[in-house]
């Protein structure tokens, strides 16, 4: 299996990073969580030695890439509350490099894997860090404004199968409604992302967003 290229390391918002060492990224990342690009750099300069570790343990390549992808996620909710620094000593005990190895080590054992036919998710289609910040947005959307663009998302229902399944669940919505709450949620979902991560994935203007 071959390491994959990701191509949102060749973005401008993303190489003006790079020069930052690692605890630079950490603490702007932490400080600034409305940004989106200084988590994307620090995917991009450890996705070759997390992606080695995991295909040496999965089973398929499909398997590889979304567990890849589950760890990356797991590593965006764990870097928010991260501090390198032993509050006893004042010093650094562990390195960034070292602590995405202990997290790509514990998702290898600990994160149990559907079969490769029930795994739905393309690296190709969606980075790692775009998931982790569409996830972000898509919970804040309104509940029932959530489930209709996962529907339409995830399970590529119409918008009648929609209507039908939440006038089921009590909900008066007919299919038309549902096609302007799907037209809404997009735009809300698109309006919730950081505006650096729409420019980075979206090919977004940063000096119109």
């Amino acid at each position: 299996m071959q390491i994959p290229h990701f191509p949102e390391a060749n973005h401008p918002l993303v190489k003006s990073l790079f020069h930052h060492s690692d605890q630079e990224l950490l603490s702007l990342f932490q400080r600034y969580p409305d940004c989106g690009k200084f988590f994307t750099v620090i995917f991009c300069r450890y996705s070759p030695i997390v992606y080695t570790l995991i295909q040496h343990s999965a089973r398929s390549p499909v398997q590889a890439d979304y567990l890849f992808a589950l760890t990356w996620r797991h590593i965006y909710y764990e870097l928010g509350g991260l501090d390198l620094t032993n509050p006893e000593t004042g010093k650094q005990d562990l390195t960034l490099q070292n602590w995405l190895i202990n997290i790509t080590a514990f998702c290898i054992n600990e994160i149990k894997l559907p079969p490769t036919e029930a795994i739905h998710y393309s690296l190709q289609a969606t980075s790692p860090p775009l998931w982790c910040y569409v996830e972000q947005a898509l919970n804040q959307l309104q509940p029932v404004l959530r489930l209709i663009v996962l529907m339409a998302q995830t399970f590529h229902w119409s918008e009648t199968r929609i209507a039908a399944y939440l006038q089921a669940e009590g909900e008066n919505i007919s299919p038309g409604e549902v096609a302007n709450f799907l037209q809404e949620g997009y735009r809300m979902l698109e309006d919730k992302l950081p505006a650096d991560i729409r420019a980075i994935y979206l090919g977004e203007n940063l000096t119109q967003s």
